[in-house]
């Protein structure tokens, strides 16, 4: 039995991260079943059950940090922290993809005819909808940090207008994503090109999708007044996140849209 004079943290733990564990392993086997048995099912329970867990875990924590006061600035550091290794370990798996890109274009093997992009393959226009969506993401992050600006300045009103404005640009990119996949004359299965196109932007988008979400989540506690001009942590790892974002696609844009003109 516990005693009562011991750290809150221990009197208090939760059972989110091993749940949660439980369930992403779930989930690799639910993918694997459904690749090799079209077991569609058990996939959609298992991504239904991390949305539920995720949504949870978002409670608890909006719960600590805004009714109980349990964030003070020594927890408020160790989360910023946590926030940057989760960046950091998210930037090497974009550097394994721009690895793989980069090895691929630069000596391409003579499976693929020698030639970069292979033959027969007809690439995007790097001055359309490519540039287009570099545009939307720049002006994102510039109307993040201008969000962040007047919530420092204790300026709700503009803050909140902002931060509507970033989601609306995400969604706007997205969108322009979705219809330059739907044209693209080449797919998945074309050559190692277009595995290498298609997972290294297919999950930039996953990540824009993310931030999106985490976005929303804070204009709501905007809209309740759940954040101050001295405790906004939530935003502050969001606006993080979202610069992430940007930055990773300016360097896709480079390698793998103005590289292949």
């Amino acid at each position: 039995m516990m005693k009562m004079n011991q750290p809150y943290f221990i009197l208090n733990l939760s059972p989110w991260p091993i749940i949660s564990s439980i369930n992403i392993f779930n989930m690799m086997i639910s993918n694997l079943m459904m690749m090799n048995y079209k077991m569609n099912m058990i996939l959609i329970l298992n991504l239904m059950l991390m949305i539920l867990i995720s949504s949870l875990w978002w409670r608890d924590i909006i719960r600590e940090s805004t009714f109980q006061g349990n964030h003070n600035f020594f927890i408020m550091n160790l989360i910023k922290f946590s926030m940057i290794m989760f960046i950091i370990s998210e930037l090497f798996l974009f550097i394994s993809f721009f690895w793989n890109f980069l090895h691929n274009s630069l000596a391409p093997s003579i499976e693929l005819g020698l030639n970069w992009p292979p033959k027969n393959i007809i690439f995007f226009n790097p001055m359309m909808i490519p540039l287009l969506n570099t545009i939307i993401l720049l002006t994102s992050s510039f109307t993040i940090t201008l969000t962040h600006f007047y919530l420092l300045n204790n300026k709700f009103k503009n803050s909140k207008k902002y931060i509507m404005l970033t989601i609306i640009l995400s969604i706007y990119f997205l969108l322009l994503q979705m219809f330059e996949y739907n044209q693209a004359m080449f797919t998945f299965s074309d050559s190692i090109f277009g595995s290498s196109f298609y997972i290294a932007t297919g999950f930039h988008g996953l990540h824009v999708i993310i931030g999106t979400i985490f976005l929303i989540i804070n204009l709501m506690r905007m809209i309740k007044m759940q954040l101050s001009f001295i405790h906004h942590i939530s935003f502050e790892l969001a606006a993080w996140y979202w610069h992430f974002v940007d930055v990773i696609w300016l360097f896709l844009y480079i390698t793998i849209y103005w590289w292949n003109n």
